[in-house]
């Protein structure tokens, strides 16, 4: 008998330890790159990863810290912003600062717009005034399946 998780391209996502967290970067080394979306909905995000994995090697990278950040700034096309341990050649390097809040939702991704206005709520609540916002699609949709869970961490940036 296999391994269910045997044929998982995604690494399995712990949401304990993001959810409801205050994390704090200080010139945290990301790779920066682009994704065409169709109303939000991202056409070559496979294409471009599997790009990045050719320049990265995704199976180098501390798996538990691979956070894949997407920035949508625009119905037409996103941002990735994905987690590294050193600089990268050949790709635009960026490094991340500050205190960031993540709250960790579950579910399908048509829920995100109520996981956005839920995520706003619980900011004000706290008290902390957000700026740049990501979305963090922990795993693939075909991972999402062979775990049974969708987790979606969003992340911004606070001041208390």
């Amino acid at each position: 008998m296999s391994n269910e998780n045997e044929n998982a391209c995604c690494p399995e996502f712990n949401p304990q330890k993001w959810d409801d967290k205050i994390l704090e970067w200080d010139n945290k080394n990301f790779i920066k790159s682009r994704v065409c979306t169709f109303f939000y909905m991202p056409m070559n995000f496979g294409s471009v990863m599997r790009k990045l994995d050719k320049l990265v090697n995704f199976s180098s990278i501390n798996q538990e810290e691979m956070v894949c950040l997407s920035d949508h700034t625009s119905k037409w096309n996103m941002d990735l912003y994905i987690a590294i341990d050193k600089e990268v050649q050949g790709i635009e390097n960026v490094k991340l600062s500050g205190k960031h809040y993540c709250k960790v939702y579950e579910g399908k991704f048509q829920d995100t717009g109520k996981w956005c206005k839920d995520f706003e709520g619980v900011t004000k609540t706290k008290g902390f005034k957000t700026s740049k916002m990501y979305m963090w699609y922990t795993t693939c949709p075909k991972c999402a399946k062979k775990y049974g869970k969708n987790y979606v961490p969003i992340i911004a940036k606070i001041e208390e």
